[in-house]
């Protein structure tokens, strides 16, 4: 039996939840989704510099799950920044803000 998920604790909600590239119409635009917990760890590794450990505790997750979220926000946003894709910031039903 798979273990329940643990809810995930996003200390910052973002006032901003869209980027696109300058000069291009939306409606001709990818889009990739960035949920709130990868953004959240972007936010706490690398705009704040913790430690991948301290990240998790501040998540309430594992370190291997932290991990699992800062590798796929990176992957989407450089996706986005290399494709010239939009970015969406939305959240999951498993994310609480606290």
């Amino acid at each position: 039996m798979v273990r329940p998920r643990l809810c995930r604790k996003i200390k910052f909600n973002p006032s901003v939840t869209y980027f696109k590239p300058q000069g291009i119409p939306l409606r001709e635009l990818e889009e990739v989704i960035l949920h709130l917990e990868e953004y959240e760890a972007i936010r706490l590794k690398d705009f704040n510099g913790l430690e991948q450990n301290e990240c998790a505790k501040k998540m309430n997750i594992s370190q291997p799950t932290f991990n699992r979220s800062i590798m796929s926000a990176r992957k989407k946003i450089s996706d986005a920044i290399i494709n010239g894709k939009a970015i969406k910031i939305e959240g999951k039903k498993d994310v609480r803000s606290i």
